[in-house]
């Protein structure tokens, strides 16, 4: 079984090698502090655990910014810039239901992603990794572990990180480590992602993740703690947790054949997450949320930091629309289109997302306004989208509204009539492309 290589661009401009191999559903590895494509490749260890992994997936692996045979030299080794590499090579490659393991520093770029873009992760795999990077042990001798790095880089420099990783190696095996070291990064690029990785701290985002979960670690593991691989299985929902014996840190290394047992079992005998729910038929209430001024807001906050912004935005939504039943349609980046069978509970998502919102708002340096409009109808139903004129209603009653307000077409307040919803009549309006107006009704939210 041979690898392929090629290169996908990041959104800043980098460039990364990607290498696939074998064939089915994909299974991602997103690796930890350095690595590199061929190296890994012809080491023998590492090449059995690919050809195992390999047998009933298209195995797709990569080596991050900065490291092995993608672009060297860059500055950003930020947590964002890792997950928008991650977004790029699962987009670049057409990915869909991709599996991910997260190997150490690869961890929380894994996490994420997951809940970033729930319905594109079919199972999430964690390994020898963490959620708090302030917390690892190594933290406790960094500044001798950098200053060694940068005196001896692929010399005493690696034989120091050899203890960590691979405590007790022969010594045959530390000039194969340090050759290794020198090849998957100079000495910056090592300090840096090095530097990054310990800067990482996704625990808020733990209770978010979705997906099905499998946490795997070495009870002995110097490089990142037993103890954080535990909390992550307590605080991510449903999450299961198997404790390995042994204290090597590379994934490659050590007893391999209980990892892969597990790795095996966990994709081949459990389901993924229910899939996006598929477009209904028949009366639809349809919901629509919109960022107010979006376009300004990335022109005054630049990408990065508008980017932050539209994530949480996502996030609050998502949540409102699980809790209320709601079928998200799709999203267009600053706002989303989601389907409801009942215009009670479209109503009850729309007032809890101008609630959640308004709450961000109160602590947040940015505030985010949402614009939302619900019409209902019966759309066409087509390849897990709705079109017709209830949908571009929708969209248009949407426009009309202000940054946290409500408007809803007069069937829906029609359809949710006894329900307790106060709605103030905002008249007749012109909507476009419409040539008869539509009475619309604001939607009291506030306690």
């Amino acid at each position: 079984m041979e690898q392929q290589i090629q290169f996908v661009t990041a959104p800043d401009g980098v460039n990364l090698a990607v290498a696939t191999t074998g064939s089915g559903p994909p299974l991602l590895i997103v690796p930890g502090w350095i690595s590199h494509l061929e190296f890994d490749w012809t080491w023998p260890q590492s090449h059995d655990l690919f050809d195992r992994l390999a047998r009933n997936h298209l195995l797709v692996r990569y080596d991050k910014r900065g490291t092995g045979l993608s672009d060297r030299y860059v500055s950003d080794y930020s947590l964002e810039a890792q997950v928008g590499d991650l977004e790029a090579i699962i987009g670049a490659l057409d990915l869909r239901r991709v599996a991910l393991l997260g190997y150490s520093q690869g961890g929380p770029i894994s996490i994420a992603y997951t809940v970033q873009h729930p319905d594109n992760v079919s199972h999430l795999i964690l390994y020898g990794t963490y959620h708090d990077g302030d917390s690892m042990k190594i933290r406790e001798v960094t500044d001798a572990f950098m200053a060694l790095i940068r005196a001896d880089w692929g010399g005493y420099g690696g034989s120091a990180m050899l203890e960590v990783f691979i405590p007790g190696a022969p010594p045959a095996a530390r000039e194969v480590f340090a050759e290794y070291q020198r090849q998957s990064a100079d000495t910056e690029s090592a300090i840096g992602t090095l530097v990054a990785a310990l800067q990482y701290e996704i625990t808020p985002l733990l209770p978010q993740v979705t997906a099905p979960t499998l946490v795997l670690h070495r009870r002995g593991d110097k490089a990142c703690p037993f103890q954080q691989g535990r909390d992550l299985a307590a605080r991510i929902p449903g999450a299961r947790f198997v404790p390995l014996e042994g204290d090597v840190h590379v994934i490659s290394l050590g007893d391999t054949e209980p990892l892969i047992s597990a790795i095996e079992h966990f994709l081949g005998g459990q389901e993924g997450p229910r899939a996006r729910p598929k477009v209904g038929e028949g009366l639809l209430t349809i919901l629509f949320t919109d960022i107010e001024g979006s376009t300004a807001l990335t022109q005054r906050l630049g990408d990065a930091k508008a980017r932050e912004l539209l994530r949480e935005h996502e996030r609050m939504v998502r949540e409102a629309l699980k809790a209320h039943g709601g079928s998200e349609v799709k999203t267009m980046g600053d706002g989303f289109m989601a389907s409801f069978s009942s215009a009670t509970k479209a109503l009850e998502c729309a007032v809890a997302v101008q609630r959640a919102f308004a709450q961000h708002n109160e602590s947040a340096e940015e505030p985010i306004k949402v614009r939302v409009g619900l019409n209902a109808g019966e759309p066409i139903a087509e390849e897990e989208d709705l079109h017709g004129t209830a949908v571009i209603e929708a969209a248009r009653i949407t426009a009309a509204a202000a940054g946290g307000e409500i408007l809803v077409a007069n069937v829906v307040r029609e359809l949710a009539k006894g329900k307790n919803f106060l709605f103030a009549d905002r008249g007749e309006t012109s909507l476009r492309g419409f040539e008869d107006p539509v009475r619309l009704y604001a939607v009291r939210w506030r306690e």
